[in-house]
């Protein structure tokens, strides 16, 4: 019984730490410029009441320092995921439906991203681009639409032959509906765990 428990209480703990993170992330923007102010009189202080996590070596609140980066890692975690979800998905399942050349080629193009490290490729790029937080962005979504594509076409290939999706093709129903109405919604949720992996 203690066991059960112990497992359903875990089960919770991811969606707990998301939202604290989601908390601090949404926290961030009310501090001001205060924790970027340099203070070497008050540099690695232990935690006190005005600085409870204590100072760091230029003198700035570490907790408020902690808040902000929250609010970066989020802003950046989440736009990643979203573009590289929408381009991803939309390349596969095109892809993946249409198949013949098209599918040739998209494949071709996975093939080659994925034939070099995406981390080092995205560091390179950013590199390229220069300093900058959407830099960072768009190198990140540049190599991270690529698992959602392969996954995306995956699944499209194992379902564009069920009834359903041929009786509406027979219909005369036009490509994209198609795709939006009858393919995404029976792999959104396996794309969906993907996108859980890419937030972590």
């Amino acid at each position: 019984m203690i066991k059960i428990t112990i497992l359903k209480t875990i089960r919770f703990l991811p969606y707990l730490i998301l939202a604290l993170w989601l908390i601090m992330a949404l926290v961030a923007p009310f501090i001001g410029e205060a924790s970027n102010v340099v203070e070497l009189n008050y540099m690695l202080m232990p935690p006190n009441s005005d600085a409870i996590f204590g100072t760091d070596e230029l003198g700035r609140p570490v907790f408020e320092r902690l808040l902000l980066g929250a609010q970066t890692s989020f802003y950046v975690a989440i736009s990643v995921v979203v573009f590289s979800f929408i381009i991803g998905t939309t390349i596969g399942v095109y892809s993946g439906y249409m198949g013949g050349w098209i599918d040739g080629v998209v494949v071709k193009i996975i093939d080659v991203f994925l034939a070099f490290p995406g981390l080092l490729l995205a560091i390179a790029l950013a590199a390229i681009l220069g300093p900058g937080i959407e830099n960072v962005i768009f190198a990140l979504v540049t190599v991270g639409w690529v698992g959602y594509a392969r996954l995306a076409r995956a699944q499209t290939l194992s379902i564009k032959h069920r009834e359903h999706i041929q009786a509406a093709k027979a219909l005369g129903t036009t490509t994209p509906w198609i795709l939006f109405k009858h393919v995404l919604p029976l792999i959104l949720a396996t794309l969906g765990v993907e996108a859980t992996f890419g937030i972590a």
